[in-house]
């Protein structure tokens, strides 16, 4: 009898694969955009389950409250302000057509208004590079440069946690405890080891696939293993 792969599984949505969202501080997100400059102030200091870097608590003086993540050497109690006409301070949220060039900057928007979408991880900035009309260039942390509008906001600083790599898990169970709270598979094993019911690269044969390693472009949940369909396939003609 046969039974559904990893892939599979984890798309029905079971508790094995289910985040613990319910012990999560709550969402990350910025104050809605506004044409004017707006002070807050760092109400709290959180650690999340769901996020590598603590998040802090900050009240804007309109009466909203977000969560961000916390930039390095923040501490409760400092200012920190939103708008088009604020200082390249750490913590400060504005656009990114409004900051200098060489700028570290962490929490970046996709679209205008989204919250923040990249570069959240701890210890972790992002650079600005260059502006190019309403074109920002970005040199992320993984050193891959990519474009944003220059209506995203983005926060000022480097995040904080910046060790968090460094203290060794020391144990499996530990490991595992780390990625079941942000509803990570573990352990990963590859598709050569497992058995024929649990993965199409699987067999008693040894270490050998058996077929082609590069997915087709319409392959279902099942199939889709390997290296994701390309663009194009076959010898490149001169």
């Amino acid at each position: 009898m046969g039974k559904n792969l990893i892939q599979q599984a984890r798309g029905k949505g079971g508790p094995r694969y289910r985040a613990p969202s319910f012990n999560y501080a709550g969402k990350i997100s910025m104050i809605r955009a506004r044409a004017d400059t707006v002070a807050g102030k760092v109400t709290d200091l959180i650690k999340c389950p769901g996020h590598s870097a603590p998040l802090a608590e900050v009240r804007y003086e309109n009466g909203e409250t977000v969560l961000l993540p916390a930039p390095e050497r923040i501490k409760v109690g400092d200012d920190v302000n939103a708008g088009p006409a604020v200082g390249i301070e750490t913590g400060n949220t504005l656009e990114l057509r409004n900051i200098p060039e060489g700028t570290l900057i962490f929490n970046i928007e996709s679209s205008p208004g989204d919250g923040g979408k990249f570069v959240r991880c701890s210890g972790t900035c992002a650079r600005i590079l260059s502006k190019i009309g309403n074109e920002i260039l970005i040199e992320l942390p993984s050193k891959k440069q990519k474009t944003f509008r220059g209506e995203c906001r983005a926060c000022i600083g480097t995040l904080a946690g910046s060790g968090r790599l460094e203290k060794p898990l020391i144990k499996a169970g530990a490991k595992h405890f780390a990625k079941k709270a942000k509803n990570k598979l573990y352990p990963i094993v590859c598709g050569v080891s497992m058995n024929a019911v649990d993965h199409p690269y699987g067999s008693g044969r040894g270490s050998h696939k058996g077929k082609p390693t590069t997915a087709r472009r319409f392959a279902p949940a099942g199939a889709n293993v390997g290296m994701l369909h390309p663009r194009r396939s076959g010898r490149k003609k001169r």
